[in-house]
């Protein structure tokens, strides 16, 4: 009695595919990588402006964030991390730091506590740029998880 069975090659290469999908997917899960404009319509009130920024952000699953803005049009004097759906103004959370002269970064070792990390995952987190013109913010951008690449208002 024969107690193994050969495994056909169509079933080994579905086998295989299922574990490379669940790798990938395991993978992503791991980190929320954000790609999003910022501007002066998203400013709470909105700001007439032509500057402009690209932030490059991600949040890992154990509350630590990275990343940077690139802006344009703007002389900024500091930018942060604000928690605050769309629409509302909210308190510093992380203060970037200036990075070049159109630049901020996310401090190394920056992460989040419990209660903005859970703003985060429901998109409470949004980023902006100050200005001597406009001080309560110039330019913004939500983080917002459940749309990644979609944020490019």
């Amino acid at each position: 009695m024969n107690r193994f069975q050969i495994v056909p090659p169509a079933a080994m290469r579905r086998i295989a595919l299922c574990a490379l999908a669940l790798s990938a997917l395991s993978t992503l899960a791991s980190a929320d990588e954000l790609k999003f404009r910022l501007s002066g319509a998203m400013e709470v009130p909105p700001v007439t402006t032509i500057a402009t920024g690209n932030a490059d952000i991600t949040v890992n699953k154990d509350m630590t964030v990275s990343g940077h803005i690139a802006t344009s049009g703007i002389s900024g004097t500091m930018a942060h991390i604000h928690r605050g759906k769309a629409g509302s103004n909210g308190p510093v959370i992380v203060t970037l730091t200036k990075s070049g002269d159109d630049g901020w970064m996310v401090p190394t070792g920056t992460k989040l506590d419990e209660a903005d990390f859970k703003a985060f995952m429901a998109d409470g987190l949004y980023v902006n740029v100050h200005s001597a013109e406009n001080k309560g913010g110039e330019i913004r951008g939500q983080l917002m998880p459940s749309m990644p690449m979609m944020n490019s208002q």
